[in-house]
């Protein structure tokens, strides 16, 4: 059936699946902005303020974590989406079932719940982090040791073969969908969840690096989605993790040693 503006009925939902996407990545940033500009005030009331109370008071636990859990999934629904949606584009271009457009919105689910999974692992470990003293500030940077040891990882992780491997999956996304490839409402957010975690595998070490720059750090989450981005879409192949790697590393080296 073909829409008064020409398009079909379905070229219409495939478009207004993108853009329901899009919407949520950007409401997740407006947020985000509005979480630091509150945390770096530190006044004022509502919601967002009393969360920003909450994560700056590691020794009331339960309230600490369940701001940071909320923010750590904000903080991965912004930054993953971007990841995800050339995946969901290939997905519904090669999916040509009737209920195509509602499993590609279900794919995407399964991806991000792998990753609202990794975002509670990131708020435990801030707590960890921060109520022994190893985070400071408003933002929540790590102190010149912990941000060596974080860089040394993070640049080595880039060099290893898992890293490859994973990056692979998610730079070759009809070789992944024709590996895995599963019918049903199901099967989408399976092959989401598998697709999340060959991602997770990819970048976690990446999203540690939040601690450096300053967990709640929205140039550093942008900087981070972006770097993540061009290392799936990038023609320039494995040297795309790999020269930034190499980069961490020396950072890290060098901060250590001056220290």
């Amino acid at each position: 059936m073909i829409g008064e503006s020409g398009l079909s009925v379905d070229a219409i939902q495939q478009r207004l699946a993108y853009v329901a996407l899009a919407l949520i990545a950007a409401a997740s940033w407006i947020f985000l902005l509005a979480s630091e500009r509150a945390m770096l005030a530190m006044r004022g009331d509502g919601p967002i303020m009393a969360m920003m109370w909450a994560m700056m008071d590691p020794s009331a636990v339960a309230p600490y974590l369940a701001a940071s859990v909320a923010m750590w999934v904000v903080m991965m629904v912004a930054m993953m989406i971007p990841a995800v949606l050339p995946m969901a584009m290939v997905f519904r271009g090669m999916h040509k079932g009737r209920h195509a457009t509602a499993e590609t919105l279900l794919f995407a689910s399964g991806y991000l719940i792998v990753w609202s999974f990794f975002a509670i692992i990131g708020a435990m470990l801030q707590w960890l982090l921060h109520s022994n003293g190893w985070l400071r500030g408003h933002l929540l940077e790590a102190g010149a040791p912990l941000m060596a040891l974080i860089l040394v990882a993070a640049g080595l992780y880039q060099l290893t073969p898992l890293k490859e491997a994973c990056l692979a999956h998610c730079r070759s996304p009809i070789g992944f969908f024709m590996a895995h490839w599963r019918d049903g409402r199901t099967g989408a957010i399976l092959m989401g969840a598998q697709h999340g975690l060959y991602c997770l595998g990819c970048c976690w070490m990446l999203m540690l690096l939040m601690f450096v720059g300053g967990a709640m750090s929205v140039t550093t989450m942008a900087l981070l989605s972006v770097f993540i981005l061009a290392e799936r879409l990038l023609p320039a192949g494995p040297w795309v993790s790999r020269l930034p790697g190499v980069v961490m590393l020396s950072a890290g080296t060098a901060i250590a040693l001056s220290h």
